[in-house]
C-alpha cells in the first residue's frame, strides 16, 4: 500500500507539476540531460537576501524525471544557498545510498526512495538535482 501512495506523489507531480516553467531574467541557470533516455532539464533561478527566492525547471522526460524535479523546486525553495547547496548533496547522497534514506521529514521527497530499486532509474530521478547544483556552483555571495 505504501508502494501505491508513492506511486501517487509521482504520479501527481508529473500530471500537475509545480513550479514548471522558466524565470526570465534568471541570476543562475543550467541545463542537463539524460543521453540514456532523452530526458532534459533546465532549472532556472532567482535569488535575494542570500536564499533562492524563486526556482523553475522546464524540459521534458519520464515521469520520475519531471516529478523529481517539481519536488526538489518545493525543497529548494527559500533556501540559503549554503543550505540548498548541502540538501542536494544529502539527497544524492541517499539516492546512492552512501546514506540512509530519511523519513516523513522529506515529505513528498520520500516517494523516491522505491527508484532506488531501479539502477537506471536513478539517473532520472537525480538529473534535475545535478543540474540545480550546477546552477548553484554559479552563484556567489555577491550575487545573493
Amino acid at each position: 500500500m505504501l508502494e501505491e501512495l508513492y506511486q501517487e506523489i509521482i504520479l501527481d507531480h508529473y500530471r500537475r507539476p509545480r513550479n514548471k516553467g522558466k524565470i526570465s531574467p534568471s541570476d543562475l541557470q543550467a541545463h542537463d540531460t539524460n543521453p540514456l533516455c532523452g530526458d532534459e532539464i533546465e532549472v532556472t533561478i532567482r535569488l535575494a537576501a542570500g536564499k533562492i527566492a524563486e526556482i523553475k525547471f522546464d524540459g521534458h522526460g519520464c515521469s520520475i524525471s519531471q516529478s523529481s524535479a517539481s519536488i526538489m523546486t518545493q525543497k529548494l525553495a527559500g533556501k540559503p544557498l549554503e543550505e540548498a547547496r548541502a540538501f542536494i548533496e544529502e539527497f544524492l547522497g541517499m539516492m546512492r545510498g552512501a546514506i540512509p534514506f530519511g523519513g516523513r521529514e522529506l515529505g513528498d521527497l520520500k516517494a523516491l526512495e522505491g527508484v532506488m530499486k531501479f539502477p537506471v532509474r536513478v539517473k532520472c530521478a537525480t538529473l534535475s538535482w545535478h543540474t540545480a547544483q550546477k546552477a548553484l556552483a554559479n552563484a556567489t555571495e555577491s550575487k545573493s
